[in-house]
Parts: structure tokens; C-alpha cells; sequence
């Protein structure tokens, strides 16, 4: 059996994931204790030392105590998912987290967002395979609320990612996107 060491060596390696391979397996195991511990996360109130507790628990990483997050937050995995120090992950984020999320210092992720790092196959006889590839988010990154970041996205530090847009290029340091797809708005 695969475990989530060699999980996540194999997801940051960007290979695909062929449907019904041992490490398709791995990742549906992992998905399970996910939906377990996010359920917990999520069905009812936790001080924010018992919300730590249950990301480290989701994450398998320790997670520093100046993060701050107000539930429900959704992910289909965790153990790839790296988190900074004074992050803020507000109501209902969806993190798809196999092919790798690291956020950096600072960083506040808005109402609703979304961060994919999964694609599948266009071929329709291989639709199930899965391509992963990681996002990284830099320090003092502000993303808006609905905002959605697509697999392969890397957000410079000090940027801001405008409410409801669809991120889809890299975004450079201390600029303003927004729109879908996604477009430099202003220098900061």
C-alpha cells in the first residue's frame, strides 16, 4: 500500500495518475479521511486552537498559531496543502489540494474560493487519468471572494486577485488581476 509520503513525491513529480492504479487508490484513501475530518471541521463550533488542531490532523504538517479560519472549509486531501504563518482562509473555501497548495505569510483567501490543481485527460478514452499541478501563493497575497485559481497558477507576493475572477496565468508580484480570464488590472 502507498503512503502519503510517496503520495505526495508522486503528485509533485506533475505524472499523470492513471484511474484504477495504486496510487488512484491512495488518492481516494486519502479523500475519505479528508471528508472525515472536514466533516468534523465543519459540523460544528471549534475554538480556533480545536480548528489548528484538526488542519494539522488534515494537513499532517504542524500549523502555526497565528492561522486563522472561519468554517466551512472543503478539501479533498490535506496532506498536500502547506500553510503560512497569519493566513486567513475565510467561509467556504474548496482547496483540491492532490497536485500541491503552498500559501505563503500572510496570505488572506476570501469567501468561496476555489483552488484546483487537477486536470484530466482530454482524450475521452482516458477522461479518468489525472494531470496534477501545483499552485503556490506568495506572502501578503490577497484573493477575493468567489475567486477561482486554476492547477499551475503561481501568485506573486503582495498580489490581489479581484472577487469572482477565474486565474488561469501566472500572476506577477504586487499587481491586480481580475475578469475571466483573469487580466492585470493596476501595479501596486
Amino acid at each position: 500500500m502507498i503512503g502519503v509520503r510517496e503520495f505526495i513525491e508522486y503528485m509533485d513529480s506533475g505524472k499523470k495518475v492513471i484511474r484504477g492504479t495504486e496510487i488512484h487508490e491512495c488518492m481516494h484513501r486519502l479523500s475519505q479521511e479528508a471528508l472525515q475530518l472536514t466533516a468534523e471541521l465543519n459540523g460544528c463550533y471549534h475554538t480556533p486552537e480545536e480548528i489548528r488542531n484538526l488542519m494539522e490532523q488534515l494537513t499532517g504538517k504542524p500549523v502555526d498559531e497565528s492561522f486563522n479560519l472561519f468554517p466551512p472549509f472543503y478539501t479533498d486531501c490535506g496532506k498536500n496543502l502547506t500553510i503560512g504563518k497569519h493566513v486567513f482562509f475565510n467561509t467556504g473555501c474548496k482547496f483540491q489540494d492532490q497536485g500541491g497548495i503552498t500559501i505563503g505569510d500572510g496570505s488572506l483567501i476570501g469567501h468561496n474560493v476555489v483552488l484546483a490543481t487537477l486536470n484530466h485527460n482530454l482524450d475521452p478514452g482516458h477522461r479518468g487519468d489525472i494531470i496534477p499541478a501545483p499552485i503556490h501563493i506568495g506572502r501578503n497575497v490577497w484573493i477575493g471572494a468567489g475567486a477561482t485559481v486554476l492547477p499551475g497558477i503561481t501568485i506573486g507576493d503582495g498580489a490581489v486577485v479581484a472577487a469572482g475572477a477565474v486565474v488561469t496565468k501566472d500572476v506577477p508580484d504586487n499587481t491586480i488581476v481580475g475578469g475571466v480570464p483573469a487580466k492585470v488590472m493596476k501595479t501596486i
